[in-house]
């Protein structure tokens, strides 16, 4: 049984952003000494969370939902302090490590705002980027680009990156005919029966398809999810309607499914 009380650190007032900073660190610090749950976790055990609170940031965002952007922004706060703090428990770095790398990395790469250097454009400023990352050490433009990202998003990160540096197409009618070009590949293949040939094949499809998308000035990743979202919002309405009519989609038949689907897509 506890014999001491824990006192809260304030972060209300006086309102005051390095206060508050200073209170929610000393929280976590709190919490990793006292909770049972918390100083039991290690980055291996949290990191999975932490992809979570990324993508639930991701859909507050696309919401346009600022109250839960708030929120999930707070969590993805914790999440860096909880890791910070714990490699500082185990003598790896602390917050104030995290934050002078980021903060020193923010103004070397960014010579035209700190710096003499000149840019004509966002473009610009993407190469010079990928240029000063080069010269912190890295042997490929295309190290930055996480393995664990989904993989559309991937695919379109790493063609930015060769773009960044000169490898990209000059028309957008080349980007398309490359696309028909491997489904032509795909459609022969498909002739053989061959798993691992056609398995290549599709997704140099996909990925030719990421590349068309990025030359229309968008992103794949998120167009896939609103087309999933819309599939899922409609097929939901031939379940609801099912539902309502004492029927089950296993006894539906698809004539009967399909004039359900097309009343979802009339009433968009």
């Amino acid at each position: 049984m506890r014999t001491t009380t824990i006192e809260i650190p304030n972060i209300n007032n006086p309102i005051n952003l390095d206060e508050q900073f200073i209170a929610f660190n000393e929280l976590v610090r709190i919490l990793r000494e006292e909770c049972p749950w918390d100083k039991k976790q290690t980055h291996e055990s949290i990191s999975h969370l932490l992809i979570e609170e990324s993508y639930e940031t991701v859909d507050a965002i696309s919401s346009k939902n600022d109250e839960e952007l708030s929120k999930e922004l707070g969590d993805l706060l914790l999440h860096v302090v909880m890791h910070s703090r714990i490699a500082e428990q185990r003598g790896a770095f602390t917050l104030r490590d995290v934050i002078e790398k980021v903060f020193a990395r923010l103004v070397h790469r960014h010579p035209h705002v700190f710096g003499n250097s000149e840019v004509a454009d966002e473009n610009e400023v993407l190469q010079n980027w990928e240029a000063l990352k080069m010269k912190e050490g890295r042997t490929s433009v295309l190290e930055g680009v996480p393995a664990f990202l989904p993989a559309l998003l991937r695919a379109q990160r790493t063609q930015e990156k060769a773009a960044n540096v000169g490898f990209d197409w000059d028309k957008k009618e080349d980007v398309w005919a490359k696309v028909d070009e491997e489904i032509s590949e795909l459609k022969v293949e498909l002739q053989t029966n061959n798993k691992d040939k056609i398995a290549g094949e599709f997704g140099d499809v996909l990925f030719s398809l990421v590349n068309a998308a990025r030359f229309e000035g968008l992103v794949a990743e998120e167009m896939l999810q609103a087309t999933t979202k819309k599939f899922i919002k409609r097929f939901q309405y031939i379940e609801k309607q099912a539902l309502l009519t004492n029927k089950t989609l296993s006894t539906m038949t698809l004539a009967e499914m399909d004039d359900l689907w097309n009343e979802a897509k009339q009433n968009e």
